[in-house]
């Protein structure tokens, strides 16, 4: 098989001999990429006793595919499942297939993790002239440049701000509604924060997935103790979409000596998920890495984010 994490599924690296997913019903959107984090996850799930995890995904079906089959094939109950998180229709028509997989009921654990990257430009910086260049080339070519860049970043801004709300509105209603708990997680970065430069959409994006579990739980209201969710601050992994920076401290020195394994990522969430509810409601979880003994050390730190205010004269 070609697909990516036989070798260490092989190893047991995703067996945490934790509890946390045992008996649950786990849906993880984007996890359908190979050697992404969505997957590593799923894999986190299943090795650990989930009862049935759906593996969502948009355009990589190929590998989503590849991954139902494989985990089926070894005895596992999981499924597919492809929909657009962006688009309304889309996920209001997989909500039945979802239930019906997961024998009649919504899932126990949600694990928003959908994302995507830009390629990285310079927000707001006027692009350098070419020699020889007409002036009508140059409007051209700018404003080509201004529609192809803005709307790259939209994408990015729509998947994870847009695709998060609506899941949180579809499953948290159902959570609601037949009165089943739902754990809620949304997969943040550590640019929400800390932002880098030309990658300006991924940031906004990331910052506003840390005010989500606040939006729900205020909307829920009194019905807000069926629904825990909090959000994720990690820091760079080492993906498919990163892999080519693994060994560039410049990239991703600021946060961490090394990049992350899936799998050391998976398991410090694993982790963390078997912490009580009134220690994970509305927080915001930062995945903290440092050298120890030649090593890394992978340490929960929780944000508080708060507003202050000053008089001006």
């Amino acid at each position: 098989t070609l697909f990516p994490y036989t070798t260490l599924f092989r190893s047991n690296k995703f067996n945490f001999n934790r509890t946390t997913f045992s008996g649950k019903r786990v849906l993880i959107t984007g996890s359908g990429k190979n050697s992404g984090l969505g997957q590593a996850l799923a894999l986190a799930a299943l090795l650990n006793g989930a009862r049935t995890v759906g593996i969502h995904f948009n355009s990589s079906y190929r590998d989503g595919f590849e991954m139902v089959d494989t985990m089926r094939e070894k005895g596992f109950d999981v499924f597919a499942m492809q929909a657009d998180v962006t688009n309304t229709r889309d996920l209001w028509a997989s909500r039945g297939f979802v239930k019906e997989q997961m024998g009649g009921q919504g899932p126990d654990i949600l694990i928003c993790n959908s994302g995507l990257t830009e390629a990285g430009y310079r927000f707001g910086r006027a692009l350098p002239e070419k020699e020889n260049e007409s002036r009508r080339e140059r409007r051209a070519r700018v404003r080509r440049d201004f529609i192809e860049r803005l709307e790259e970043s939209k994408q990015v801004m729509e998947t994870k701000i847009d695709g998060f709300m609506y899941m949180s509105h579809l499953w948290a209603g159902e959570a609601v509604y037949h009165k089943q708990p739902l754990t809620l997680i949304y997969i943040s970065s550590m640019q929400a924060l800390d932002p880098g430069p030309a990658v300006p959409g991924y940031v906004l994006a990331n910052w506003a997935v840390l005010k989500l579990p606040k939006i729900l739980d205020i909307n829920l209201g009194r019905e807000n103790s069926f629904v825990t969710s909090f959000s994720l601050m990690l820091p760079f992994i080492k993906t498919n979409m990163t892999e080519e920076y693994a060994d560039n401290p410049k990239v991703f020195g600021r946060w961490q000596p090394r990049m992350l394994e899936t799998n050391e990522v998976a398991s410090s969430i694993t982790d963390l998920l078997d912490k009580k509810r009134e220690e994970l409601h509305l927080g915001i979880f930062k995945l903290s890495v440092e050298e120890k003994k030649g090593d890394i050390d992978l340490n929960w730190l929780k944000v508080d984010l708060q507003a202050t205010e000053k008089k001006i004269s």
